[in-house]
């Protein structure tokens, strides 16, 4: 478990990375695993870029395909719209707000 993007989401702050060869900044809002057990984070991006191009938007990423993750200043209010609990797209759910 990513004891970092707990502390993230505890703390409402900021996230920025590489995903994709794409920079991201994201809200993060839950962490867990999916139903392939691989380890991924629930985010709304909002701002860098994406191979989509919608920017906001939300995300499921596997933290493994993260690169260059860092913790910024910057804190986000809360929930975004469209956040559940208990994320359906999670098996087990390490943390989420």
């Amino acid at each position: 478990m990513n004891q970092t993007i707990c502390e993230a989401i505890r703390k409402r702050c900021v996230l920025t990375f590489t995903y994709d060869g794409h920079p991201r900044i994201v809200e993060p809002h839950a962490y867990g695993l999916s139903r392939t057990r691989k380890e991924v984070l629930r985010c709304y991006q909002t701002g860098g870029t994406s191979r989509s191009h919608k920017v906001p938007e939300w995300r499921l990423m596997e933290v493994a395909q993260i690169k260059f993750l860092t913790v910024t200043e910057k804190h986000f209010v809360g929930e975004r719209d469209g956040y559940k609990r208990g994320d359906k797209g999670m098996t087990t759910i390490f943390c989420e707000l």
